[in-house]
């Protein structure tokens, strides 16, 4: 779907009252993006259109200085864009071209954005610029897998009732990468067996940790499991925020540095259901539940065990939560550096909190064990999970929107 500012809504612009230039318009359009997404998507769902949105800020404001490889093709735009305009009324474009029904709301946010922009004839260029390089994002992913039917076929013999709640995106591991090669480029051994030593430990922990009436779990752990049941681009945006002011980037690298952020998640998610569809590992609540079936003296069964939430409705291993915090990790490590400002964030999930970080390690080892003390992972999957978010983070960030040579600029 494409979208056009009317001319009436263009004269506004041009007429409006020129105001200060706002701070950055690729964490403005960030978090406006992140306030819309958040609750009408489901994680992996908003992650892509976060990504879409990034990429063409991206590729407007690259448009113009031309120092990156584009993620498309190379534009050519006028020397008097405006580049500030071009990235708002391109994120602006590629939102209302995923969420029809946010359109008149989107509209609003951005003919105040641009009165706000010192106005002129640049205006209707640098609109005309962000409409074109949002409608070839948005072309681009038109027929990328996203919207096939969900073919999933629980596994089960004939008579025997399983639980009819649809499982979370099965249709993924066919959805096309923004960066990686394939979904299973990164795919990573079988989950341990069920006789192995650190099956065996890992089952306990997570039976005595992770269980809602744990007597086990510090005051912390349920804090962190708590604060971690938020997920999506809410969880992770306001960091990429964070770092990209802390840093006093440019618009041109902020707007690199979030776009290879949000390829860098939006290809973990890929690839961690193209491993939990593959290997379908049965999550703890059904192993606690079902100990016996393992017939292991060192096995304890718990019949009414509970985790501290309702379980994520997709197959276990590895750990999407981990594998996403630990791309965002590594791209930061890549852009901004291995010494990080401190960052902070909060959660609608335990309110009141904010929890701070100085180290990207740090916080993704704090997602990872919230899983575990949560009920939802074993130790083992939020390894394995994070272990792939770096090596998908590390990649994206070498191998797309790479410096151009000098001479090609």
């Amino acid at each position: 779907m494409s979208f056009s500012l009317s001319r009436a809504t263009v004269a506004i612009v041009l007429l409006a009252t020129a105001q200060p230039a706002l701070a950055n318009v690729i964490t403005d359009w960030n978090e406006k993006a992140v306030a819309l997404v958040q609750p009408l998507m489901p994680p992996p769902q908003g992650h892509r259109a976060m990504t879409m949105v990034n990429l063409a800020m991206f590729e407007a404001v690259n448009s113009v200085e031309h120092r990156y490889q584009p993620y498309l093709a190379q534009v050519d735009a006028a020397p008097a864009v405006l580049q500030d305009a071009a990235a708002a009324v391109a994120a602006a474009t590629v939102l209302i071209g995923l969420l029809p029904q946010a359109e008149h709301d989107v509209k609003i946010a951005l003919v105040d954005y641009l009165a706000a922009i010192p106005s002129g004839p640049a205006m209707t260029t640098s609109i005309v610029l962000g409409q074109g390089v949002a409608a070839a994002i948005l072309a681009a992913r038109a027929n990328d897998g996203t919207d096939a039917p969900d073919a999933y076929r629980p596994r089960t013999s004939p008579g025997v009732y399983v639980p009819t709640a649809p499982p979370l995106v099965p249709m993924w591991p066919n959805v096309k990468p923004f960066a990686i090669a394939a979904a299973e480029q990164f795919r990573p051994e079988p989950p341990p067996k069920l006789d192995s030593a650190q099956w065996i430990a890992d089952y306990d922990e997570i039976r005595q940790f992770g269980s809602r009436r744990s007597s086990k779990r510090s005051a912390r752990q349920t804090e962190d499991a708590r604060f971690w049941l938020l997920t999506g681009p809410r969880a992770y945006f306001p960091i990429v925020v964070q770092l990209i002011a802390a840093r006093k980037m440019t618009e041109l690298d902020s707007a690199r540095f979030a776009a290879l952020a949000s390829m860098a998640m939006s290809d973990a998610i890929l690839a961690v259901f193209d491993a939990k569809y593959h290997y379908e590992f049965w999550r703890p609540i059904t192993a606690i539940r079902s100990g016996d079936l393992m017939k292991n003296p060192a096995i304890e069964r718990d019949p009414v065990w509970q985790p501290i939430d309702s379980t994520p409705m997709h197959p276990e291993y590895p750990c999407a939560h981990c594998i996403v915090a630990a791309a965002l990790a590594a791209v930061a490590g890549e852009i901004v550096g291995a010494g990080i400002p401190a960052i902070s964030a909060n959660s609608p999930t335990a309110p009141g909190v904010t929890h701070r970080w100085t180290d990207t390690r740090s916080f993704v080892t704090e997602v990872s064990q919230a899983r575990i003390w949560a009920g939802f992972h074993y130790r083992f999957s939020t390894q394995v999970g994070a272990d792939m978010g770096y090596r998908i983070g590390a990649y994206v960030a070498k191998n797309s929107l790479q410096p151009l040579p000098i001479a090609t600029r």
